[in-house]
C-alpha cells in the first residue's frame, strides 16, 4: 500500500480520523514518514504470535482519553486485530475480524471473536458511550453484497453462522450505515480476489463496513465505497457523522 501512494492519497484526502487494517508490520516496521503524518495522532497494535500477520493502525486529528489494544481477552487481543479510541462521549473500534476459512478452529475462533466485540460494545452502550466499528468484518451480510451468493453460500465470508451473526449484531442495536443511505445499491463491493479479473469485472464481496448504534443513525450524513481507490485488494470506505452526538437512552 505504501508503495502504491498511500501517503498522496492520504494527503489528498486529508481525513479527520483514518482507520487501517491489516497493517502486517511490526511498530518499528512502519516507516516515519507513514508512521508521523502532521496533524495526526496515530496508533498501531501487531500480531504477538506471527510477525506479518493482521495489525491494524489508526490516524486520528482528535486525542482519545484512552487507547485500548483489544477486548481485554488475551486469546483475541494478542492476534493484534484490535485498536479502540475511547473520547468523552463515543468509542471508536478499528477492527480486523478473523477469517474462518482455514479450518473448523478457526471459524469458531470468529464467532467467539465476533461475540467478545458484541459484548465489548454493549458495555460501553450501558456506560452511556455511543460505539462506531470500521473494519474488515471478513463477512458479507446480505445477499446483495457479494456479486455470486449461490456460488459462495457454502465458502467462509458468507456462511449463514457469520451471517446469523450479523443479524444477532444488528439485533441488539447497531446499524449498518452504508445500508442506511443505500438500502437497495447492488454491485457495492469493497474486496476483489486477485484472480480471474475479479476488480475489472466487479465480481466483489462487500466485506468492510462502518457499523454505528442505533442512537447515531439520524447522525450519519455520508456513507460510501470508493472502488476507484487502487490501494491493495480492498477499497476504502467512508462514513461522515454530524457532532454534536446525542445522548444515549436507554430503554
Amino acid at each position: 500500500m505504501v508503495q502504491k501512494g498511500f501517503a498522496d492519497w492520504f494527503a489528498k484526502t486529508e481525513p479527520d480520523i483514518l482507520c487501517l487494517q491489516e497493517v502486517r508490520a511490526e511498530d518499528e516496521q512502519i516507516p516515519a514518514e507513514i508512521k508521523d503524518i502532521e496533524g495526526y495522532h496515530s496508533y498501531w497494535t501487531s500480531c504477538q504470535k506471527k510477525k506479518g500477520y493482521s495489525g491494524v493502525g489508526i490516524y486520528t486529528r482528535i486525542q482519545p482519553e484512552e487507547l485500548n489494544h483489544g477486548f481485554g481477552v488475551d486469546e483475541f487481543d494478542d492476534e493484534g486485530r484490535v485498536i479502540q479510541l475511547v473520547f468523552p462521549d463515543w468509542v471508536l473500534n478499528s477492527i480486523y475480524f478473523p477469517n474462518g476459512s482455514q479450518s473448523d478452529e478457526r471459524l469458531d475462533y470468529k464467532l467467539r471473536f465476533y461475540d467478545a466485540f458484541l459484548e465489548n460494545s454493549l458495555m460501553w452502550i450501558n456506560r452511556g458511550k455511543h460505539v462506531v466499528t470500521v473494519g474488515d468484518y471478513n463477512t458479507c451480510h446480505k445477499e446483495i453484497d457479494i456479486a455470486r451468493p449461490k456460488e459462495n453460500e457454502n465458502i467462509s465470508g458468507f456462511l449463514p453462522v457469520e451471517r446469523a451473526w450479523l443479524d444477532k449484531y444488528v439485533e441488539n442495536g447497531f446499524v449498518d450505515s452504508f445500508r442506511v443511505l443505500h438500502p437497495t445499491q447492488k454491485d457495492a463491493y469493497t474486496w476483489w480476489s486477485n484472480r480471474g479479473r475479479a476488480r475489472e469485472n466487479n465480481i466483489g464481496w462487500r466485506l468492510d463496513y462502518a457499523f454505528v448504534d442505533e442512537g447515531l443513525k439520524d447522525c450519519i450524513v455520508n456513507a460510501s465505497i470508493h472502488p476507484e481507490v487502487m490501494l491493495s485488494d480492498h477499497c476504502p470506505i467512508s462514513l461522515e457523522l454530524e457532532v454534536p452526538f446525542p445522548p444515549i437512552v436507554k430503554s
